[in-house]
């Protein structure tokens, strides 16, 4: 059994991940600490369990194995060092940190201590981004010199995300620190380390963060990336887009289909089963002694190119 520990309770996915805990077989949760006591008291008392007031005490408790993270962003570096040092496995939310330096930090953390680590790459557990990968590694469509991935949402628009997504001190910035980390983790996944990149930036509705966002890389090889999202659209679903010398992949869009062409016209294949949600995964993981399928390596790596994104806003 893996006692865990729900650590913050600001991010819109904080309950999700907590009843996900709750409902696997293989944990208990046992303790709770936010830096707001109102709001950390009340989830408390909704999961069951204690509610701590003091962080340090409570990673000292014999009855926390793990952490689940979902604090903002900004306090990050702090709890998660702290809970890598304590020898408690990790799991978080996206990014991992605004800078590098302060990923690399936690990365150093993690690996003096040798807890597992896992951060939430939902995406890269479907079944159509698994066939996708699997399809690029394998040389389908060739070399890729081209990947463009939209990955947008209402949420302005429709005045439903939470005031605190666009305070910039807490969250580091807006559309693109938040959603756009999905396309960013994806493209890194599937292209490798960018060299550069090139950013543009706007307010639609917001004023203190971004809501409309671009982010153009480069890549040693010639091939370009594109990040793109935003806070701001309406019935505009995901899609993915590689384009190789021998062909080309589009994956979501209005058909919501996987397909490629590479010269016999567009084929639909058999895509694999889902892998298990990030947060099982990790649990599996602890449980059976092997390493977390999204682990720190990845998690600085999205930090890395999240800063190269913001330094080069136009």
């Amino acid at each position: 059994m893996v006692n865990v520990a729900l650590v913050g309770t600001w991010h819109v996915h904080f309950n999700g991940y907590a009843k996900q805990i709750a409902a696997n077989k293989n944990c208990k949760i046992t303790a709770l600490w936010d830096p707001d006591a109102a709001a950390g008291s009340a989830a408390a008392k909704t999961y069951g369990c204690d509610f701590c007031e003091d962080y340090d005490a409570m990673l000292r408790r014999e009855d926390v194995d793990a952490v689940m993270v979902c604090t903002s962003t900004d306090l990050h570096k702090e709890v998660i060092s702290k809970a890598a040092i304590a020898g408690k496995h990790i799991f978080t939310e996206k990014v991992l940190c605004f800078t590098e330096a302060d990923a690399k930090e936690i990365e150093a953390a993690v690996k003096k201590s040798g807890v597992n680590f896992c951060i939430s790459f939902p995406w890269r557990a479907g079944g159509d981004f698994k066939w996708v990968k699997q399809a690029v590694d394998g040389g389908l469509i060739g070399k890729v010199n081209y990947c463009r991935m939209r990955n947008a949402h209402n949420g302005a628009s429709s005045h439903w995300l939470p005031a605190s997504f666009y305070d910039k001190k807490t969250c580091g910035g807006g559309a693109m620190m938040d959603l756009g980390a999905h396309s960013m983790y994806i493209l890194n996944w599937l292209m490798g380390k960018p060299k550069k990149a090139a950013s543009a930036f706007t307010n639609v509705i917001v004023d203190s963060v971004e809501d409309n966002a671009v982010t153009v890389f480069t890549y040693e090889n010639g091939a370009i990336g594109v990040s793109e999202t935003g806070f701001v659209a309406e019935n505009n679903p995901f899609s993915l887009e590689l384009v190789g010398d021998k062909g080309t992949i589009l994956a979501g869009g209005f058909l919501g289909k996987t397909c490629y062409n590479v010269g016999d016209g567009w084929v639909f294949p058999t895509l694999p089963a889902s892998d298990p949600a990030p947060i099982d995964a990790w649990i599996d993981a602890i449980v059976n002694g092997k390493p977390s399928p999204y682990g720190i390596e990845d998690a600085v790596m999205l930090s890395v190119v999240m800063e190269m994104a913001y330094a080069s806003v136009m």
